[in-house]
């Protein structure tokens, strides 16, 4: 260690999501020691993950690996482990691979879905924040059509099987019914003629008035009626009660018989132990100021899912937990903390560059800056944008490919069950 090496402060960053990479790549070479922390060795592109759920995409094509991106920065070290729990006292955090001290602590461990409390959604609902989340939906798909034709001598036992509910009407939600219905239309049809499409539905569940509610009432009139054109039923105003495998209860008293329920009605901040009840805000979310740190702690800060910030008038409980969130405020900390002159710290200000969702094939909804567009134009630009943010050129071009493939052929090509698993009270196909 040279003399001034005790002097550069030490970073642990925890999180290989989207604010963790731009803190990365903010820190690279500059004079800070930098640990990123993650469970996995690679980054999610989570706004694709339905399409590789839905056999578009392989995962391949939207993870991609951690250690190619902090690169051969001599002032960054990548551990694969999970923390165990961060003791704010001693900066110090535990992991399953040790223990780490830092003089400043950045979590970005982002959010993980929230079942509100209920026992049996946890249990029976199949969710999509993770790989092996789409890998495993993929599989159950494909085997509930593979089942339904072992099963199409009983109609009602097919139509059973066949029955997909998604409750949620965000763009998740939207996203994931709209390709579910590009499967029956086209998959369905074209690969399983012992099946007659029309027994395969798609229902889509909402509890408040309105899917995408994000967006400006006119185009979430058009993205309802664009689902509902691909034969998507939209169940506004609805509360999913419970769902024990079989049955899912509705609060108005209707049951829907279904094998196959994907949650994605809400999400949490997912939190590492070591916190008092008052460090954490509605939501599963850190308590943090106008510059993102913890309001209890000087050295520790929180980003993007997990943190709630209430400081920013215009976003009073919060902002939303979406991808450019914490983009913004990992630069905003990166240059912070960069600057040794804490009296020049600038806090944080979101800007909201709009929303887009699509919900298939020439169908999307976009808005931004008093900008309102639907159709063949907002298809377009969801394509370009999301085609940008991909990291690496390898997966954007994987992506490409594969999109143009599909578009050609009206097929999804990566229809492979790899993670076969028991359904509910029944053995393995």
């Amino acid at each position: 260690m040279n003399k001034n090496e005790s002097s550069i402060p030490h970073i642990i960053i925890v999180g290989g999501g989207f604010g963790g990479l731009q803190l990365i790549k903010k820190f690279k070479n500059r004079e800070v020691k930098v640990t990123w922390i993650d469970k996995n060795n690679y980054h999610t592109f989570q706004p694709l993950l339905y399409q590789v759920a839905s056999g578009g995409l392989g995962p391949d094509a939207i993870a991609y690996p951690l250690r190619k991106i902090s690169g051969t920065a001599p002032n960054i070290v990548f551990r694969l482990a999970e923390v165990l729990k961060i003791v704010p006292e001693k900066n110090l955090i535990e992991t399953s691979i040790g223990d780490f001290n830092y003089d400043y602590l950045i979590i970005a461990t982002g959010s993980q879905t929230n079942f509100f409390g209920n026992d049996s959604l946890e249990k029976y609902c199949m969710q999509l924040k993770s790989v092996g989340d789409a890998l495993d939906l993929r599989s159950d798909i494909l085997q509930e059509f593979e089942y339904s034709i072992i099963n199409a001598a009983d109609k009602n036992k097919v139509k059973q099987i066949l029955n997909f509910v998604v409750v949620g009407g965000g763009p998740t939600g939207v996203e994931t019914a709209g390709a579910l219905a590009e499967m029956k239309n086209n998959v369905l049809k074209s690969d399983y003629h012992e099946i007659e499409p029309a027994d395969m539905q798609v229902h889509l569940i909402e509890s408040g008035g309105q899917i995408l509610s994000m967006f400006d009432k006119s185009l979430t009139d058009k993205a309802k009626l664009s689902l509902e054109k691909i034969g998507v039923k939209v169940m506004l105003d609805t509360r999913v009660e419970s769902y024990d495998g079989k049955v899912l209860s509705l609060h108005t008293g209707e049951s829907i018989y279904t094998e196959t329920v994907i949650w994605s009605a809400g999400v949490k901040g997912k939190l590492i132990d070591g916190f008092k009840a008052g460090d954490i805000s509605r939501g599963n979310r850190y308590t943090v100021d106008a510059f993102n740190k913890l309001i209890a702690y000087e050295n520790i800060f929180a980003i993007g899912d997990v943190a709630s910030m209430s400081a920013d008038i215009k976003f009073p409980n919060g902002h939303p937990q979406v991808a450019p969130v914490a983009v913004q405020q990992a630069k905003n900390i990166a240059k912070n903390l960069l600057n040794k002159n804490k009296n020049n710290w600038q806090p944080f200000k979101y800007f909201d560059k709009g929303a887009m969702a699509t919900i298939g094939r020439h169908k999307a909804v976009l808005q931004s800056f008093g900008i309102k567009m639907s159709g063949y134009t907002a298809w377009f630009a969801w394509m370009f944008l999301h085609l940008m943010l991909l990291v690496g050129y390898r997966s954007r071009i994987i992506v490409f490919v594969n999109w143009m493939w599909n578009y050609v052929s009206y097929q999804r090509a990566i229809r492979i069950i790899i993670r076969p698993f028991k359904r509910n009270n029944e053995d393995t196909l």
